[in-house]
């Protein structure tokens, strides 16, 4: 047995863990998908909750001060009322209200991932992992920066993992890396250039497609530049309070912390949590925003890959622009095959053996960025000519992304290490939900384990919405956007009153950061979904914002409780994942560890996993 092998968790220790959580979901899921949008129409507050919200928010903001790892810590239990002594987790039995918000706190502080007590602790993977550095070349001599081409989350999170993906490439003794989901290529560009890796970056999005043409364009532009002006930094500035771009011209850079960063992050939480809170559980209702992703800072922006989910752009000198013309390879874009006409595919399959033909050869370059659409059963070496033993990686793969590329590392025997981080929950597709549509590739996102699809377990979308949240910066201070949110509840009363149309196939988007009140906020919504605004007066609307406004304080604490689950939401989810590849008998070593700060990147878990040498 490897020393690595020495720290695995076995099988029976996780499923032990899942038989746990799930007891404690299926009483308490019934909050976190309960949605924000109905809490007036469907009295969620006199349905689900027998304490005064004064109280919730009380005991809540008690428990956030308090150390989820800590036993026996002081509780503050709620008077139950009369009758209804019999409870579950603080909910009572018989009416399956929550009669005791402490003894839901502390559960769900038990059946996080800290307090189940199963991540195995980075630096101890990196210390178990520190054994075999000396068989490949370690990193430069001299660190690059990623500060300089990418923000600060960011550079967290690459620097982290690609010293977590070189180190797990040492031990299984692999130089090919290939990125699923590679999105701009940050974490791509970082392996190869820090650690001498070849990396391939798959990503399916043709946004993504044209961004990395025109940074090819400006590359090649613009690279010897770049270089003569980094040996000139290095020597002259040291540092300092000035950085210049890739055209060898000062710039200001952003200083950590100012006002204008942190009111932008404010900003970003409060739309991203918005978004959270305020998606549909069925894409009939009107509530989402434009874009039905949260990203930002409240959950981690996604890439793309395997399920074609965009992610946004970000820096027009991304981090690739410290590579040579001659170490860029950018293919065709690619599109789904199922999308593409029998011409389209013959067309390719002869590209694709007039390229063999010709010897071209994909080792020319250490990074190589590939357009393609890939699943489980996608051959590799059908995209990447020359493919060797490899290992997998997945930097926040969004969406079903995540367990593709878990099943994608189980049936490639050339893939002999993963490292994924996945984001993105609501858009997971659900084997079992009974609303969800029969999947394309009839695979799923969740459940994953034969464990959890054997009792044909589901979450449903509002609880995976739910898990988005980001329950370390809220306690950190970063607050809810209670107002929009209150905002959107109420318009769904008057929409249910007056137009018979609170279920559309409209969106109401954004609009609350446009409105300059209430009244405005209801006549933009009314515009946006093309109802007449003329039926209602001013004062008619200002009534519904009048009369609601006393139970505002109910909404903030039912939120509350709902971003004081998604931990464990999200718990059951990665332990499902981890489930899976520990019932794979060619799996030696499989665990989930916390990469990142939760601060400054709240998707912060990753699955790593080891092939069994042959």
């Amino acid at each position: 047995m490897s020393l690595l092998e020495s720290e695995d968790i076995p099988l029976e220790v996780i499923k032990s863990k899942i038989d746990g959580l799930r007891n404690f979901l299926k009483i308490s899921l019934s909050i976190a998908n309960a949605h924000t949008v109905d809490f007036y129409t469907c009295n969620v507050w006199e349905d689900f909750i027998a304490v005064p919200p004064e109280r919730v928010l009380s005991i809540i903001s008690s428990n956030c001060h308090q150390r989820p790892e800590t036993e026996n810590r002081r509780t503050q239990s709620c008077e139950v009322p009369s009758g209804k002594d019999r409870s579950s987790f603080g909910f009572c039995d018989d009416s399956k209200r929550l009669v005791d918000v402490a003894t839901l706190l502390d559960a769900a502080n038990r059946y996080a991932l800290p307090g189940l007590g199963v991540c195995v602790p980075l630096p101890k993977i990196m210390q178990t992992l520190g054994e075999h550095q000396r068989v490949l070349p370690s990193a430069k001599d001299v660190p690059l920066e990623p500060e300089e081409f990418m923000n600060s989350k960011k550079s967290h999170e690459v620097q982290i993992m690609s010293g977590v993906v070189a180190s797990l490439a040492r031990h299984c003794r692999v130089r090919q890396v290939i990125d699923v989901g590679s999105g701009k290529g940050y974490l791509c560009s970082f392996l190869s250039l820090q650690y001498g890796l070849q990396v391939y970056g798959i990503d399916s999005s043709s946004g993504n497609t044209h961004g990395a043409q025109e940074r090819n364009r400006k590359l090649q532009k613009y690279s010897r530049a770049y270089q003569r002006h980094r040996k000139a930094r290095t020597a002259v500035c040291g540092g300092g309070e000035r950085a210049r771009d890739g055209l060898g011209e000062e710039r200001e850079r952003p200083e950590p912390g100012g006002e204008s960063e942190e009111r932008l992050a404010r900003d970003e939480r409060e739309q991203d949590t918005e978004a959270l809170l305020t998606l549909p559980s069925e894409p009939a209702v009107a509530v989402p925003p434009e874009e039905d992703s949260p990203e930002g800072n409240l959950s981690d922006a996604p890439s793309t890959g395997v399920d074609g989910v965009a992610s946004d752009s970000e820096s027009p000198f991304p981090f690739l622009g410290v590579l040579s013309p001659e170490l860029v390879e950018l293919p065709a874009p690619r599109v789904p095959p199922a999308r593409l006409s029998l011409e389209e595919r013959e067309r390719r399959k002869r590209e694709n053996l007039e390229r063999k033909r010709a010897g071209r050869d994909d080792r020319d370059g250490l990074f190589s960025p590939l357009t393609s659409y890939v699943t489980a059963q996608t051959e590799l070496c059908d995209i990447i000519t020359h493919l060797e033993d490899a290992m997998l990686v997945g930097l926040h793969t969004c969406g079903d992304l995540a367990p593709s590329t878990l099943r994608m590392f189980t049936a490639k025997p050339e893939l002999k290490a993963v490292c994924s981080v996945g984001c993105c929950y609501h858009l997971l597709s659900e084997e079992f939900e009974p609303s969800c549509t029969e999947s394309e590739s009839n695979q799923w996102g969740f459940p994953m384990s034969h464990h959890l699809r054997e009792p044909a377990w589901f979450c449903g979308r509002n609880a995976r919405m739910s898990a988005c949240l980001a329950l370390e910066r809220v306690s950190a201070g970063g607050g809810l956007p209670i107002e929009s949110l209150f905002y959107r509840a109420v318009l769904h009363v008057i929409l249910r009153d007056h137009y018979s149309a609170f279920k559309s196939e409209k969106r109401v988007g954004n609009v609350y950061s446009k409105s300059a009140s209430f009244v405005d906020y209801v006549r933009r919504a009314l515009r946006k979904l093309g109802l007449d605004e003329s039926k209602m007066s001013d004062s008619l609307i200002q009534g519904y914002h009048d009369k609601y406004s006393p139970r505002r304080p109910e909404m903030h604490a039912f939120n509350m409780l709902k971003v004081s689950l998604a931990p464990c939401i999200e718990a059951l989810i990665l332990l499902d994942r981890l489930c899976y590849l520990k019932e794979q008998a060619n799996t030696s070593f499989s665990a989930v560890v916390q990469l990142f700060d939760a601060l400054t990147s709240p998707r912060c878990y990753g699955i790593v996993a080891v092939k069994k040498q042959s």
